[in-house]
């Protein structure tokens, strides 16, 4: 199995301190075609499974290419074909969740050539007709999930296993502290920039 970046790690986080899975593994080789899922995450209580595919691509927001072209929707939907396959066959009995996540996409003007937002639309939209729901967590819902993850972080007292959960934990429980000392102080008492 290949590691996975730090945008994976940090939809598999969620899916567990927020939504509550137990497991959960990634970039996860689809057998019957070429290809993987991004994140598979597991619910046992409520037998859910959450396929998702994540893109973190930063400067220039969501943009897969083929043949120097823009190629967002034909990637995706292939994506999401294969991994409605898997879910089909391997998770039968399970409710499927499908989600894409990714922190910046962008949109364009309404004559625009290419307009990332539209894009993912186009994606949801072609889903759908195959009777397929994709939950889009982009742009602000992005942040949001951080946020609520954030606010797990910052709630949870032991040390928190997720490398993901505990940079939110440090990062939380700093602020707090920082906040109640009312200072930026070190303990020397040296200000620091």
């Amino acid at each position: 199995m290949a590691s996975q970046n730090v945008g994976e790690e940090l939809v598999g986080a969620y899916l567990q301190a927020v939504r509550g899975c137990e497991f959960v593994a990634y970039n996860v080789h689809t057998r019957d075609s070429q290809g993987e899922v991004d994140v598979v995450a597991i619910d046992i209580d409520t037998k859910t499974v959450y396929l998702c595919e994540v893109a973190v691509h930063m400067e220039t927001g969501l943009l897969y290419v083929k043949g120097g072209q823009p190629d967002n929707v034909p990637k995706l939907v292939a994506k999401f074909e294969r991994d409605v396959a898997y879910a089909r066959k391997y998770f039968a009995d399970y409710r499927s969740v499908f989600m894409f996540w990714s922190p910046i996409v962008k949109g364009a003007g309404p004559r625009a050539k290419h307009n990332q937002l539209k894009d993912v639309k186009e994606v949801k939209r072609r889903l759908r007709e195959r009777g397929v729901d994709l939950e889009v967590v982009v742009n602000a819902d992005f942040k949001k999930a951080m946020d609520e993850m954030r606010a797990v972080a910052l709630k949870e007292t032991k040390e928190m296993k997720s490398p993901v959960m505990r940079l939110f934990q440090i990062e939380t429980k700093l602020a707090k502290h920082l906040g109640a000392t009312g200072s930026r102080r070190g303990e020397d008492g040296a200000a620091r920039g």
